[in-house]
């Protein structure tokens, strides 16, 4: 599928979807050293405007990434990007949640390059307990190469939401009753790095990484962070059980109607996997497909 396809099908949008229901709070611009530090490769990281912006850098000695300096239990957690444009097939820009325990929780944004020409991938995925395998697969409905898109976790007791420019293109929702695990224990740092992974990200790794286009860069602004610090055992109670925040309000427990129909349409036009609908892979219905409401 082509980007000018893909674009085709953005402009055929009821405009009226998009009308701002229920959404998170709006971000908040802060510069990168309010919340995050170099997690690795600090060599590879350029910092702009006074650190309003940050330019990772990918050559063939190196990726990098960064980290949140806290851990949160529950939150909105988002950042502005602008990912590696041209050839990126075999580039990897990620922007994820995760714990650090065994049983690890993580909820990922996985951004996967492509030729010239042809539409980025975004993969998301979410592990509770330790078990992922739960990937989502889209095209993008504009080309994140040209401008600074947001992209955001909106994260409570109740449901996992993933939005693209307030766009909600995934819900995980509390399952737990159901039998399947939902982050609740466990806080999470904010993570996000540039790598080569041209093993597998472009058509299963058969199109590889074009050295002679590096250093590759992805840009990062507004280092939005708005959830509850959690490092010991009893400030993770108190995250769990306040009920006072803004995301554990009636309005973020569940989409509401608007939002759901938002959801259809990525699942309609741009989605192009969702192990909810791989029946050779899951014969059986997965427990938590029907419960988020998410074919």
């Amino acid at each position: 599928m082509s980007m000018k396809g893909v674009l085709v099908g953005f402009v055929l949008i009821n405009l009226s979807i998009l009308a701002s229901c229920g959404a998170p709070r709006k971000a908040v611009d802060v510069p990168f050293w309010n919340n995050y530090e170099p997690s690795w490769s600090s060599h590879h990281i350029k910092y702009l405007n006074g650190g309003t912006t940050a330019e990772l850098l990918l050559d063939k000695s190196s990726g990098t990434g960064f980290q949140s300096k806290r851990s949160y239990l529950f939150g909105h957690f988002s950042m502005k990007m602008k990912l590696v444009g041209g050839d990126s097939a075999g580039v990897v820009t990620a922007f994820y949640l995760s714990s650090s325990n065994a049983e690890h929780d993580e909820i990922d944004f996985e951004f996967l390059g492509n030729r010239t020409g042809q539409p980025y991938i975004l993969q998301t995925n979410v592990f509770t307990g330790g078990k992922g395998d739960r990937e989502q697969r889209i095209y993008l409905w504009f080309d994140p190469t040209k401008d600074f898109h947001s992209y955001s976790v909106l994260w409570n007791t109740f449901q996992i939401v993933i939005f693209v420019d307030d766009v909600p293109i995934r819900v995980f929702k509390n399952s737990k009753d159901i039998g399947v695990k939902f982050p609740f224990n466990q806080p999470m740092k904010i993570y996000s790095s540039l790598w080569n992974a041209d093993d597998w990200a472009t058509r299963g790794g058969l199109e590889k990484t074009n050295w002679s286009g590096a250093p590759f860069t992805a840009s990062y602004t507004s280092f939005h962070i708005d959830g509850c610090e959690a490092v010991t055992p009893q400030e993770v109670q108190v995250c769990n059980t306040n009920g006072m925040k803004w995301w554990d309000q009636k309005a973020f427990q569940d989409l509401d109607g608007p939002q759901y129909r938002r959801l259809q349409w990525v699942r309609q036009k741009f989605t192009i996997y969702n192990y909810c609908t791989d029946r050779k892979r899951y014969p059986t219905l997965p427990l938590e497909c029907t419960r988020d409401r998410d074919l």
